[in-house]
C-alpha cells in the first residue's frame, strides 16, 4: 500500500539542511586543498567513507584517521588535482551532491572523474560518505604504479 505523501517523514531531522550541507562545502574546500587532515577531522569516530563499487571487498576506512588516510593514498600521489563542485541537495541529515575531479599524474594521464556523493551528517559530523564513481573508468586510466601504491593499502 502506498504511503500518503502527506503521512511520510524524511529520515533524520528536519531544519538542520543548512547546517549539513555548510559541513559538507567545508569538507568539499578541504579536499579541493589537498587538506586531508581538515577532511577527516569533520568525521565522527565512527563515521565511514568509501566507494560504493568496493562494498564487499573493502570495509571503507572509519573514523578521522583512516579517512585522511583512504584520501592521502589515492589523490596524495597526484602531480595535479583540480575539483570541480556541482549541485548539492539536503534534506534531513543526508546531503548529496554531484562533482567532478580532474586528476593529473606525473607520467602524463590525465582523468576527470565523475562522482555522485551521499554524505549523512549528524550532530554537525560526517557519519557516512559513499562516493558513487565508476572505478573501471578510474582503473583504466590510472597509471600502473599508481594503482600498485594504492593496493598496498592504507590500513
Amino acid at each position: 500500500m502506498c504511503v500518503a505523501m502527506s503521512d511520510y517523514t524524511p529520515p533524520g531531522s528536519s531544519g538542520n539542511e543548512a547546517a549539513n550541507k555548510a559541513v559538507i562545502e567545508q569538507l568539499w574546500d578541504c579536499l579541493g586543498q589537498r587538506d586531508f587532515d581538515g577532511v577527516g577531522a569533520l568525521f565522527s569516530a565512527t563515521g565511514q567513507y568509501i566507494d560504493v563499487p568496493v562494498i564487499g571487498g573493502d570495509s571503507g576506512a572509519i573514523g578521522p584517521v583512516e579517512v585522511a588516510a583512504r584520501l592521502r593514498l589515492g589523490i596524495g600521489p597526484l602531480e595535479k588535482y583540480i575539483l570541480h563542485p556541482g549541485p548539492m541537495l539536503a534534506e534531513g541529515d543526508m546531503v548529496m551532491t554531484e562533482h567532478s575531479e580532474e586528476w593529473f599524474w606525473n607520467t602524463g594521464e590525465h582523468h576527470l572523474v565523475r562522482f555522485c556523493s551521499v554524505h549523512e551528517v549528524r550532530n554537525g559530523k560526517v557519519e557516512r560518505w559513499w562516493d558513487y564513481v565508476d572505478i573501471g573508468q578510474l582503473t583504466a586510466a590510472a597509471p600502473a604504479w599508481w594503482l600498485e601504491h594504492i593496493m598496498q593499502g592504507y590500513k
